[in-house]
């Protein structure tokens, strides 16, 4: 974790405003609210805006076998530190398929004993995160294996948390009750 409490503190679910209910009712009726949810109701029209996206990535409508796409998101989450990102998606990626083994690689990069695939997967991950671009020799390994919706998918995905975890390291969203941060993201 960057900060050790958060610049910007989630909402109290009891006090709410009318604009924050409307976005957070259909969350709190599924269960806690998380908070990078509760964080995000300080800007309600913006955390409208951001489930939409979201929903997307995480949605059977992205290409991605969930798989190859958590590989992708762990990656990401630990590429840019971000202890709240890496730890959610450490549980979804268990339920995903990902081993506790691999979650560990994920860490260790490309050249860790992936498959071609997941090497790909991780490559394509750093590249975005380091220099806002896939090159063309990672580009062409992507559309050998991933069709063109999928390549597109990808880079939305590593956008997309990228995004993710540069608002959840700034506003110092910190892991919700009973997490545990991985220790290899500490300060």
């Amino acid at each position: 974790m960057r900060l050790s409490a958060p610049r910007i503190a989630p909402v109290d679910l009891n006090d709410l405003t009318a604009e924050q209910h409307e976005v957070l009712d259909p969350l709190i009726a599924r269960g806690p609210v998380l908070n990078i949810f509760a964080t995000l109701a300080r800007a309600p029209k913006a955390l409208s805006r951001f489930l939409e996206w979201a929903n997307y990535t995480l949605s059977r409508r992205n290409s991605l076998p969930a798989r190859e796409r958590e590989i992708a998101i762990l990656r990401v989450g630990y590429l840019c530190k971000s202890g709240y990102e890496f730890t959610q998606h450490t549980r979804i990626g268990l339920d995903c398929g990902l081993t506790m083994d691999e979650i560990e690689k994920i860490k260790a990069g490309a050249d860790a004993g992936w498959s071609k695939v997941d090497s790909l997967l991780i490559e394509a991950s750093d590249e975005l995160v380091g220099g806002h671009f896939i090159s063309e020799a990672t580009w062409a390994k992507m559309r050998a294996h991933f069709d063109e919706k999928q390549c597109m998918d990808l880079v939305f995905t590593i956008a997309q948390y990228t995004q993710v975890s540069m608002l959840l390291n700034t506003f110092g969203v910190q892991l919700d009750p009973g997490q545990v941060l991985d220790p290899d993201l500490k300060g």
